[in-house]
């Protein structure tokens, strides 16, 4: 074979070779960023499954931080005993109403109850970081399998699709002399005792059950 044959058959298979590198290269970048694209679709939605999961429910109470206005109207209706009172929060959010009740009445035992576990551990802090740690307590349950009982106060920033069951809720399990405090919505059937009328910061008050010293005293 004389050389210059050999020069061409070189110069005809050396294209081939390249072309079968960029093939391989372009095939294993399109592996690669189809691995992180993947990646990042999975982290999103393990981030944003908490937020996500609530509205899958029946009943689901949306993240709508309170504001100054609605804080200072629900403090308005929590009378404390002296001996102390428990206080509830339905759906605490970012705990802003418990933290709230416990730096402003100091004889309340503040408690939220809410779904969302990021809420929960950023609650946790925002009590740490004001100084009520204590007597401040967050739990990530869900509302419908929550015990009312122990409660002398219970705060809802309730929906208008749940009011109804949520009366229920709490004519079967709250204590004699519970104060109920409606925020947002009113309940269909209780009867209000109180109310501040100011839009979206507008609350209710109810106490659905009597308690032994009113019944007492009306006997």
């Amino acid at each position: 074979m004389s050389t210059i044959e050999l020069e061409k058959q070189s110069s005809s298979a050396g294209p081939v070779f390249d072309g079968q590198s960029r093939q391989k290269g372009t095939s294993l970048s399109g592996k690669i960023l189809i691995g992180v694209t993947g990646g990042i679709a999975v982290g999103l939605s393990i981030v944003c499954y908490p937020f996500v999961a609530p509205a899958l429910r029946r009943h689901c109470l949306p993240f709508v931080p309170a504001t100054p206005n609605q804080i200072r109207n629900v403090l308005s209706f929590v009378k404390p005993s002296a001996g102390g009172s428990r206080l509830l929060d339905i759906g605490s959010g970012d705990g802003r109403i418990v933290i709230a009740a416990a730096r402003s009445l100091p004889s309340v035992k503040a408690d939220g109850v809410e779904l969302n576990p990021w809420l929960v551990y950023y609650s946790r802090l925002a009590a740490l970081r004001n100084g009520v740690f204590s007597r401040t307590s967050f739990f990530r349950k869900d509302l419908w399998k929550f015990s009312l009982a122990p409660y002398d106060h219970i705060v809802i920033f309730g929906v208008e699709q749940m009011m109804e069951d949520l009366e229920k809720k709490i004519l079967s399990e709250a204590a004699p002399g519970t104060t109920v405090i409606a925020c947002r919505f009113p309940f269909p059937s209780l009867k209000t005792v109180d109310r501040i009328e100011e839009g979206i910061d507008s609350v209710w008050l109810y106490r659905p059950v009597a308690s032994n010293k009113d019944q007492s005293k009306s006997s």
